[in-house]
């Protein structure tokens, strides 16, 4: 609901010879008319009324404004998003730099104080550098990109919330091909800066051993840097029960949580927390349901047509894993099969909105060959068991719907892995392995075009 600059109109009328009764009511305006106990005088009040709804439900630009302001919102979330995700490969990018620096420096000064072998070798390893020049400088460039985009977003922020104060009839579509140019510009710099191929899977990092052998846990992905809550879900099937910790460190203590009671349980362990809102395979059904958490109500729900469930098609471990649900720097992802697929993996992206279907792959991989699977900038990776020994073995390119088999290490320390997530926002790996909740970073090998936008 937007603000109203007009409070609610309240206007005290007397009549007479009308206790009690409504008056008038028109159904185009939303007005209503009601009398109420008589005044002193004999006379009585009536009371006419304008719900606020009515006045926003009238107002188109409104509902407009408020879409608007809801997309600006996100695309600073995500820029959020893209700024932490990239941190890491900027400070390397300014150390190699640095390096570039210094040894060019040693070259200049050397002057024939260097042996002929440890100048050819100072001027061999500056050979191998020199190419990472020209993408060191495009780096640079991209991310005064992102500053210039940070800056756009605010401004956009800034006169939408003017708009929205004085309900102005100026500017609308001029700020909505602005927003639109935005979103386009934000998800191409997170495609350049932020995507890779997995080359690497780090050693785990255990964060707390907590709960039963088969659950779940996972923060925000669409969340800001400032909001680092928790979410909890112990066990595979039946469960309702969602633990909302106030950040890691309380996670790790067991302390600052609420309670969410979910309408309906939950069944396996491939729940996923985006941009506020719980998603989850209804137990015994097909069904995708949406639970917002600051509302604790069900937005939305939908069956996936064909999913099997119900223990049906789940990865080799069971546990009612049969819908898995992933967000990767794209968006909302659902893995799960059919008998129509013959039991092979299907990757379905998902309107986080409706829960519609947008495009579904059929992978060829199948799914209960499969330990977990998770997502990563639109490629789906699948590791060939949930036990001890287990890698990543498989890939799936969305983008060309092509696949490849891999062989990258995946140590799994407690021998037995119920649950696998990708986080873009850390860009991490949250794992349960047998009552442990365990983090992973991951390594991602990326081509930085030098030739400028496209």
């Amino acid at each position: 609901m937007w603000p109203l600059t007009v409070p609610p109109l309240l206007l005290l009328l007397l009549c007479s010879g009308l206790a009690g009764q409504t008056l008038f009511q028109s159904p185009e305006e939303g007005w209503q008319l009601y009398t109420s106990a008589q005044a002193p005088d004999g006379k009585c009040i009536c009371t006419a009324v304008i719900p606020a709804q009515s006045t926003c439900s009238r107002d188109g630009r409104s509902r407009e404004l408020r879409q608007l302001m809801e997309k600006v919102q996100n695309v600073s979330q995500s820029m959020e998003v893209l700024e932490l995700r990239t941190y890491r490969d900027l400070q390397y990018v300014r150390s190699m730099e640095t390096l570039m620096r210094s040894l060019d420096a040693r070259l200049r000064a050397a002057d024939g104080s260097l042996s002929a072998k440890s100048f050819q070798e100072l001027k061999d390893r500056m050979s191998e550098l020199l190419p990472l020049s020209s993408v060191l400088e495009q780096y640079k460039a991209d991310a005064r990109t992102i500053v210039r985009l940070r800056e756009e977003v605010r401004n956009l922020s800034s006169s939408l919330a003017a708009i929205q104060e004085e309900m102005g009839a100026y500017g609308y579509e001029d700020l909505q091909q602005r927003v639109m140019a935005l979103e386009a510009r934000l998800h191409a710099c997170a495609q350049k800066l932020g995507c890779g191929k997995l080359t690497g899977v780090s050693n785990p990092i255990t964060i707390r051993a907590m709960g039963s052998r088969f659950g779940s846990w996972m923060t925000d992905t669409m969340a800001p840097s400032a909001d680092s809550r928790v979410w909890y879900m112990d066990g595979y099937y039946k469960g309702r029960r969602v633990l909302e910790f106030r950040t890691l460190g309380d996670f790790i203590k067991g302390q600052n949580f609420i309670q969410h009671l979910l309408p309906q349980p939950w069944a396996g362990t491939g729940h996923v927390v985006y941009n506020g809102s719980l998603f989850y395979n209804k137990y015994q059904s097909n069904v995708v349901v949406k639970y917002h958490f600051r509302s604790r109500s069900v937005l939305v729900q939908r069956s996936l047509p064909g999913a099997g469930y119900n223990n049906t098609f789940p990865y080799s471990w069971g546990g009612f894993s049969d819908m898995d649900f992933m967000v990767d720097e794209s968006g909302l992802w659902a893995v799960y099969t059919t008998n129509q697929n013959a039991g092979n993996i299907v990757v379905s992206r998902l309107d986080p909105h409706t829960l519609e279907v947008v495009r579904s792959w059929d992978t060829g991989y199948p799914k209960r060959s499969a330990g977990e699977a998770f997502m990563i900038c639109g490629v789906l990776y699948v590791t060939n068991s949930h036990l001890a020994g287990a890698k990543v073995y498989f890939a799936y390119f969305t983008n060309t719907s092509s696949y490849e088999y891999t062989d990258v290490p995946f140590h799994n320390q407690y021998s037995h892995i119920s649950m696998l997530d990708y986080n873009p926002r850390e860009r991490a790996l949250y794992t349960w392995n047998n009552g442990h909740q365990v983090l992973y970073n991951v390594t991602l090998f990326h081509v930085i075009s030098t030739a400028g936008d496209p």
